[in-house]
């Protein structure tokens, strides 16, 4: 990343200002609306997950923490508040995620970064074709959960883009107020092992870039947290489905580079 050009500095520069607004805006999502605009910039997975996961770690644990701050005490009826984080949930879920999360993180590492970045617009096309059709993935019984949320950990293992088929079994068994939370503190946990793994096999985790990059996804959750209520109470189509289509322009682009520079 030290070769770029300054324009690509400026737009990495955005997407980050970008990720960091979708992650604290939705809940989710840092990685799967960013990753797409940051290789069509610079065509290597490698580069950016790993500040991506850094990111992740940063904002998901501060998060957690003032929400936690601010919930701690009594409620009206001198009862002792609950924490934002569902651990009894998170553990159950973690349990069936983690063996394909594992696997996922060896296929990041073995498989060339242009199949890697193949299968990553591919995940993303599916996910806006569903945010186009207003049909978001959703479960309906206990044995699609269990796969959806094996899926879920084994794409995040690869490239952090799980979210939403995690999400979609997730959503239907917590309550709102404990949902983005639980969901920081389990992205949290993954990420952990995904940069477990970076370290173990010397990837470059691009600290230096770090200094510039933390600062631009700061401000990009600075803003989120401002609307957040607002778009998850509103959850307006029309956003989603514009969303839907940015996302598999790019994501069309994105295959055809691949191909033809293949």
């Amino acid at each position: 990343m030290s070769d770029l050009a300054l324009y690509q500095y400026v737009l990495i520069g955005l997407i980050f200002i970008w990720s960091g607004f979708v992650r604290s805006g939705l809940g989710f999502g840092g990685a799967v609306l960013s990753l797409p605009f940051l290789l069509l910039v610079l065509d290597d997975p490698l580069v950016f997950l790993p500040i991506i996961a850094v990111h992740l770690l940063v904002f998901s644990s501060l998060t957690i923490w003032m929400n936690n701050r601010k919930s701690a005490g009594k409620d009206d009826q001198g009862q002792a508040v609950a924490g934002t984080v569902d651990w009894q949930y998170l553990w159950r879920i973690l349990a069936i995620m983690i063996v394909p999360k594992l696997i996922g993180v060896f296929g990041l590492i073995t498989l060339p970064s242009d199949i890697m970045s193949t299968i990553i617009f591919v995940i993303v096309a599916l996910y806006s074709v569903s945010y186009i059709l207003d049909r978001p993935f959703r479960s309906g019984s206990r044995t699609v959960d269990t796969v959806f949320l094996m899926v879920g950990g084994y794409v995040s293992g690869t490239s952090l883009i799980g979210a939403p088929l995690i999400i979609a079994v997730v959503a239907q068994h917590l309550p709102k107020e404990r949902l983005r939370d639980t969901l920081f503190a389990l992205w949290f946990i993954l990420v952990v092992i995904k940069m477990a793994a970076f370290i173990w096999v010397g990837v470059d985790l691009q600290l230096i870039h770090h200094l510039w990059l933390l600062p631009c996804a700061a401000i990009g959750h600075v803003i989120g947290l401002y609307v957040h209520d607002r778009m998850l109470t509103a959850e307006t189509p029309v956003f989603f489905r514009v969303l839907g289509v940015v996302l598999l322009v790019v994501s069309s682009i994105g295959m055809a580079r691949v191909l033809f520079s293949g």
